[in-house]
């Protein structure tokens, strides 16, 4: 069976609020998923990126809008008919039955012979590395265990889509790590189209194919994990896709190669491509920790600041530095040979041409 896409167009969701009145959980919201490709709704609580899923599946119906699955229009069906495999936050396995019959239980639904049945549960078990854990319980494992169970059972009945819910919020850390790869080897061996729904940045760029960020119920911006990275739309993408420093700055030359910024103290050029900064505008520079380098102070020219926190981390440091008002986040990264810079120490920071990302003022 070929892959299929996903297409939702214009879809609204409202809800009633004791206090705030009716709340617009979803507003206009579009989107397409391209088949076999794992898009990541991402956003921070609140941002309508669950309800959109839940629309996806059927668990919600939209107040205006249309939901595709391939070419069927399933806006008006109801979950059970729209051939989805959902993997919940919390797994919802049953805590009665056994691991088979955890995973057999959406082909008992659909009346399969029970031959089909031992087959198609012993495959899926082995494909997600649970061999003979058939008799077990799901109070005898352990949790990466269990999300391999309710990942077992929404793909054997063989959906079209597999959409995840925070699929793996409730795990540690390393093995939250772990598991997301399997996730995705998995999600490439079967080709099959998935959308993916956390807060969590790095997993969504650890996973996905696209990610759309989502902010107050709409989708702000929509491209590759680099994409939103080293070019924010705005300063709220910029400041939810990994760590980074905000510059105001004004425009003191513009011509065809760029223009030049007075930020801190120094003159940094940088492209304003689709910006159209004028002179004498105030705009916002986007700094990723990583591009900044730390120089001893008497290293010659740069900006001076003076170190506030030290946090080693093994293959990085992260450095808070005073420059002025301002407190930057600076990583250095193999501080064992590159040398450690003490709290308190006065230092030269040193701002590269290349990597800056130039917002203009309003970009919120």
């Amino acid at each position: 069976m070929s892959a299929i896409g996903i297409r939702i167009e214009s879809v609204s969701k409202r809800f009633a609020h004791r206090v705030k009145g009716e709340v617009y959980a979803v507003r206009s919201v579009s989107l397409t998923v391209q088949p076999a490709e794992l898009l990541t709704l991402l956003g921070p609580s609140g941002c309508g990126k669950t309800t959109t899923l839940r629309m996806i599946a059927g668990f919600e119906q939209p107040d205006s809008g249309r939901v595709f699955i391939g070419e069927q229009d399933v806006t008006g069906l109801m979950a059970n008919q729209r051939n989805i495999g959902f993997v919940f936050q919390n797994y919802a396995l049953f805590p009665h039955l056994s691991v088979f019959e955890n995973v057999a239980y959406g082909l008992r639904v659909q009346r399969q012979p029970e031959g089909d049945i031992s087959r198609a549960v012993s495959d899926v078990l082995a494909l997600v590395g649970l061999q003979g854990y058939e008799r077990q319980f799901p109070n005898q494992l352990s949790g990466g265990e269990q999300q391999r169970v309710a990942l077992a059972r929404a793909i054997v009945i063989r959906p079209r889509v597999l959409l995840f819910d925070e699929p793996l919020s409730n795990l540690d850390a390393k093995l939250r790590v772990h598991m997301r790869g399997e996730l995705r080897e998995l999600q490439k061996r079967l080709d099959i189209t998935a959308v993916y729904v956390t807060h969590d940045q790095e997993e969504a760029m650890a996973i996905s194919d696209r990610i759309a960020v989502m902010h107050h119920g709409a989708i702000v911006q929509e491209g590759t994990a680099e994409d939103l990275y080293r070019r924010p739309a705005s300063e709220f993408v910029a400041q939810f896709i990994g760590r980074t420093n905000l510059l105001a700055g004004r425009v003191v030359s513009a011509g065809p190669g760029g223009i030049e910024v007075d930020v801190v103290g120094q003159r940094i050029r940088v492209s304003d491509e689709g910006t159209r900064a004028g002179l004498g505008q105030t705009v916002h520079l986007v700094v990723r920790p990583e591009v900044i380098e730390l120089r001893p102070e008497d290293s010659g020219a740069g900006v001076p600041g003076t170190i506030v926190s030290r946090t080693f981390l093994g293959e990085k440091a992260e450095y808070e530095v005073r420059v002025g008002t301002d407190l930057l986040q600076v990583a250095s990264y193999n501080p064992v040979q590159r040398g450690l810079f003490p709290v308190g120490q006065r230092v030269t920071l040193h701002f590269p041409t290349e990597g800056i990302q130039l917002l203009s003022e309003g970009s919120a």
